[in-house]
């Protein structure tokens, strides 16, 4: 392996600087062993990492202050200035100077990742009201991305117990069942099942699918939706190759363990999904926006305005959202390899 592939570079944009984003990024990188793993480039404000090294008491704690990316150093924790203004740090506040910052964080590691200069992107959390504006007008990092890189999302939640993903992500619930179709949900084991096999390198991954409706809907008795859209989404991702199985009432499917027994689960909707997946792995998991040309992950949890500048906050899904964004790198890499020049399977001679 090169140099680069060794030790690749993290971008990372520093979330909302009113919740624990800075303080995650601070206590992760005091770790050395993180350094010797990768090269991280936080996109943020001097002003705001030093407000937030005070408000926990890290000042040991130093970035490599850098102008562009020229000035990057292997073995530091970097951050690239691109905020000038003063910051107003309220923590636990919604404010629109801190949407701004958080959003002129994220624009500018997406415009590295554009260029080739960051081979990845770990997002620190936003807080969405925070960051509605005339440039902002999404529900999160996941659809702005999809605009910004002209590329379909995939919402997946990984740690070592499960990898849950999502058919319908941000909307209210009485808004799923007209969201979903049998044409999204395949699309959703499409990408599912491509990830599984280039960033995972579970060519065969087996992949469990989630009813919508309770007991799977009866056969139509509590609702038509898995037989009308969920099982011919099956069938034909069945017969495009694909391992899916189902559809699973979710209530017995995670009472039985069965989760164990699949490389991925997909679920119909948010809660479905995402509530059994933090009660096995909170502070543990990983978002991943699965389906990009560009790596992207996160932690797993929100802004906690709640214990924001009190030093409260625990580093560990952050740490695993770094650990996450190597692993896929070096993945993607190696599966560009091996389908970059496939053997020609020879004929046989007449």
């Amino acid at each position: 392996m090169d140099d680069q592939l060794e030790k690749p570079i993290i971008g990372i944009s520093i979330g909302d600087v009113n919740g624990i984003g800075m303080e995650l990024i601070i206590k992760s990188f005091s770790d050395p062993e993180l350094l010797n793993l990768c090269t991280p480039v936080v996109f943020g404000s001097t002003k705001a990492a030093s407000y937030h090294r005070n408000a926990i008491d890290m000042r040991d704690f130093n970035f490599n202050i850098c102008r562009d990316i020229s000035q990057v150093q292997e073995g530091r924790a970097n951050l690239i200035n691109i905020y000038e203004e003063e910051v107003k740090i309220e923590f636990g506040q919604i404010s629109k100077e801190a949407g701004e910052l958080a959003l002129a964080s994220l624009d500018a590691a997406c415009t590295a990742l554009e260029e080739g200069k960051i081979q990845a992107l770990v997002t620190a959390p936003i807080h969405k009201k925070s960051m509605q504006s005339d440039a902002f007008r999404f529900s999160g990092h996941t659809d702005y991305l999809e605009a910004r890189f002209k590329a379909k999302a995939l919402m997946m939640l990984v740690s070592d117990e499960m990898r849950m993903a999502l058919a319908t992500v941000h909307i209210p619930i009485n808004k799923v069942s007209e969201a979903l179709s049998e044409d999204l949900i395949l699309s959703r084991l499409e990408s599912l099942a491509k990830s599984l096999k280039d960033d995972f390198h579970l060519p065969k991954g087996k992949i469990a699918v989630l009813a919508l409706n309770p007991h799977a809907g009866d056969q139509g008795v509590i609702g038509k939706e898995d037989d009308d859209m969920v099982l011919p989404a099956i069938e034909k991702a069945k017969e495009a190759g694909i391992m899916a199985f189902g559809p699973f009432p979710a209530d017995s499917f995670f009472g039985a363990q069965m989760h164990t027994k699949y490389d991925a689960v997909l679920a119909m909707y948010h809660d479905q999904g995402l509530i059994p997946f933090k009660t096995m792995a909170f502070g543990e998991g990983v978002n991943y926006s699965a389906g990009l040309p560009i790596i992207r992950t996160s932690p797993d949890h929100g802004t906690a305005f709640d214990i924001a500048g009190e030093a409260k906050a625990d580093p560990s899904s952050f740490r695993q959202s770094l650990y996450l964004a190597i692993d896929l790198i070096r993945n993607r890499t190696i599966s560009s390899e091996i389908n970059s020049n496939p053997l020609k399977i020879k004929g046989k001679k007449k």
